[in-house]
């Protein structure tokens, strides 16, 4: 049997920014941010919510969506490249908070791919039948690494928090292939600094990302023996408009085949696929049977990209 998703969940801070309200802090337009990124507000964290407050909510709306208890969980993966601290890892910090005592627990860093890196992880431990059930939370306070003062990056980023409890799923569903991949050459394009804040070349990060998306996206639905007219719908990591259209545009897909989370959630990194997932399906474009093409982009650099088949 094949791993796939049997529940979800995502917290998303109350406090939205505007495009109007960057007006006011910086040099920048709504005009020029929309038109260029796609995006038009995010959400951002309250000062005293980390990373694992964001990251314990969505986790626990999914295990209730699961229908499992947290003691059934085996282990607990936690991408994030914005850790409260450099340990404990969120993940330990959350297995104490949900009571998943019989859970291992570690965080990954992929950055922006680091919820496809996990979701492949977990795909290995079902499949070996090691664990019946693992958590994968995709979670980031990209706000307290971002340069409030930098127009290029603080347009771009918002917090938030993804879930996803992976487990065995029937015959055809779930994951039918994936594709992940790094190139260590590229990190000087998109890095934090030695003050702490997220530090990019956008036309280089943009040109890998463009060539990469597509290529990535292309590549599971071939390997899972589907033709690009087969996919239902794409849920492509949330970075910039331009890039999400590059990758639809590959598969010719139409708009409404793909999701544009991004309008009112900005850049999330690690939550911002997980979290479009969710968006679509509690707006009704996802349905039981649809082939989803799930691809992702970020920092190292690194890519991931799933073909799931969706249903349990």
């Amino acid at each position: 049997m094949n791993a796939g998703i049997i529940g979800l969940g995502r917290c998303i801070p109350n406090r939205v920014v505007t495009n109007a309200d960057l007006e006011k802090m910086m040099d920048t337009s709504d005009e020029w941010i929309r038109t260029r990124t796609g995006i038009e507000e995010r959400r951002i964290a309250s000062d005293e919510h980390n990373s694992s407050h964001l990251a314990f909510e969505a986790a626990k709306n999914a295990i209730a969506n699961a229908g499992i208890s947290a003691d059934q969980i085996g282990l607990i993966l936690v991408a994030t490249v914005t850790p409260d601290r450099p340990f404990p890892s969120v993940a330990c910090m959350i297995q104490d908070q949900l009571g998943a005592h019989n859970a291992a627990a570690m965080d990954l860093s992929a950055a922006c791919a680091g919820f496809m890196y996990g979701l492949v992880t977990a795909k290995q431990f079902i499949e070996s039948n090691t664990y019946d059930y693992v958590l994968v939370v995709g979670v980031e306070k990209l706000s307290k690494i971002t340069n409030w003062e930098d127009r290029n990056t603080a347009v771009l980023f918002g917090d938030g928090a993804c879930a996803a409890v992976m487990g065995k799923v029937s015959e055809n569903l779930g994951i039918l292939s994936f594709e992940l991949g790094a190139d260590g050459s590229g990190g000087k394009h998109l890095f934090q600094n030695d003050a702490g804040h997220i530090e990019m070349n956008g036309r280089e990060v943009f040109k890998f990302a463009v060539r990469q998306m597509g290529e990535s996206a292309l590549n599971v639905i071939e390997k899972a023996g589907y033709n690009k007219e087969d996919v239902d719908f794409l849920i492509p990591h949330q970075a910039n408009i331009r890039i999400m259209e590059s990758a639809r545009q590959r598969l010719g897909l139409p708009e409404e085949k793909m999701s544009t989370a991004i309008k009112k959630y900005g850049n999330t990194s690690s939550a911002s696929i997980g979290n479009a997932l969710i968006e679509e399906l509690e707006a009704g474009k996802i349905h039981d049977g649809d082939l989803l093409v799930l691809v992702g982009f970020g920092g190292g650099l690194t890519w991931g990209a799933v073909a799931m088949r969706w249903g349990k």
